[in-house]
């Protein structure tokens, strides 16, 4: 249908999560109409995201810095983690204002139809944080699909026995949803009624 360079923005648009043909296309087109200028800045972030942007040595989140900005924050409760799957999920939790621990990303969920078993997600990495013995407590946060409740599963198991609490999450959030797209209220309720897993 299009060739040359349109042809090649297209399809490099609908290679993005969540981005079909038809969106593709439309966001296309829209960068064509966009002003030089407006284009720049938005090419210069992509660059400069890829460029500047790393995993926080401590937790995974994503920060400019060795260190994110959860990690570096004294305040913070470093007796209780709270493991996510991904950064955006850092950031889902602390639109609540509920959470005052640290956190540790997984980098994904176990998922054996697309290859991701325990050892592609960073589960050495939490067992190397807890191995100090000062953590209390496990909050388990993965999204609550079918890969989320399998991780959830597995990271109990391996817990219990070190003695530590491990939680998850309370009831609330829709079976199949992502953390990012549930309502402050929602999560923070969900996490306020997190439960213990035994």
């Amino acid at each position: 249908m299009f060739d040359g360079a349109i042809a090649d923005l297209v399809a490099e648009l609908g290679r993005l999560p969540g981005i079909g043909p038809k969106g593709a296309q439309r966001i296309a087109f829209y960068i064509l109409g966009t002003e030089a200028a407006d284009v720049t800045r938005l090419a210069d972030a992509l660059i400069a995201v890829k460029e500047k942007v790393r995993f926080c040595v401590d937790c995974g989140n994503v920060s400019e810095e060795e260190r994110c900005r959860v990690c570096v924050d004294e305040r913070r409760d470093r007796t209780m983690i709270c493991v996510v799957e991904e950064p955006k999920d850092v950031v889902a939790i602390e639109r609540t204002r509920e959470y005052r621990g640290v956190y540790h990303v997984l980098g994904g969920a176990i998922s054996p139809i697309d290859g991701i078993g325990p050892d592609e997600l960073r589960i050495k990495e939490l067992l190397t944080r807890l191995a100090d013995g000062k953590v209390q407590e496990v909050v388990i946060a993965t999204d609550p699909n079918l890969e989320g409740e399998a991780t959830a599963t597995y990271l109990a198991r391996m817990l219990s026995p070190l003695g530590i609490t491990v939680s998850r999450l309370a009831s609330g959030l829709p079976v199949g949803g992502d953390l990012e797209y549930a309502d402050e209220v929602t999560l923070g309720r969900a996490f306020a009624g997190r439960r213990r897993v035994d």
